[in-house]
């Protein structure tokens, strides 16, 4: 368990620091987006919020991917050696708090997005047609009508949408089955059997969509 508790340890500090990064592109898209000027009556320039959202999905993503080749794979595979009885005595577990385990990829990525998400300079999340987790079905046209383009097309799906009476710049990335981890894990679960039993995930496949809501000052 010391060994996990470090490795908790340090993708924690990552997060932080991931949060740190993000939040201070997304002040800066907010200024460019229309905010108030600065102090000496200058406009603000910034960065297109297109171009924050993309920032925030990669490295976002490429925490997640990290952490699932190289924690979550590590677990039963050293050094691209099969290891039966594992490498660490821990697994990862939908119920890994109850059995002293490490969080599956996606929950780790809900729980760092949680996190960057508290203060509301902007959302971000997962969601999939083939969701396991309520929470994560498409909501609203733009989730259904974004995330059906992305499953056809494979590519981002971006625009301009109103929540709440706030004007958001969206976007809705493909999130693929980077490690097999991730298809087994899907492939198998017992809700994913019961709803979709004709849908098998393969290496590769988009398996839904992170979703990122960028609020724009002044909209």
């Amino acid at each position: 368990m010391a060994i996990v508790n470090r490795w908790i340890r340090r993708i924690t500090t990552r997060a932080t620091a991931f949060i740190a990064i993000v939040l201070a592109i997304a002040v800066t898209a907010v200024a460019c987006s229309g905010g108030p000027a600065a102090d000496s009556g200058e406009t603000v320039s910034g960065i297109p919020p297109e171009v924050v959202v993309d920032y925030i999905h990669t490295v976002a993503a490429s925490d997640r991917t990290a952490y699932t080749k190289h924690v979550v794979g590590r677990l039963k595979t050293l050094e691209g050696i099969d290891k039966p009885d594992g490498v660490v005595t821990a697994e990862a577990t939908e119920a890994w708090q109850e059995t002293n385990g490490i969080p599956l990829p996606a929950q780790m990525f809900r729980l760092g997005a949680e996190l960057a998400s508290e203060d509301g300079n902007f959302t971000i999340g997962l969601i999939s047609p083939w969701n396991i987790n309520d929470n994560q079905a498409p909501k609203g046209e733009f989730e259904e009508v974004g995330m059906q383009e992305v499953i056809d097309t494979g590519e981002p799906y971006k625009g301009y949408q109103e929540i709440g009476g706030q004007q958001f710049y969206s976007a809705i990335y493909p999130d693929p089955a980077v490690a097999e981890a991730c298809v087994s894990c899907h492939n198998t679960h017992p809700v994913h059997l019961e709803r979709y039993p004709d849908k098998v995930f393969e290496l590769d496949d988009v398996m839904g969509g992170v979703v990122i809501n960028l609020p724009l000052a002044g909209a």
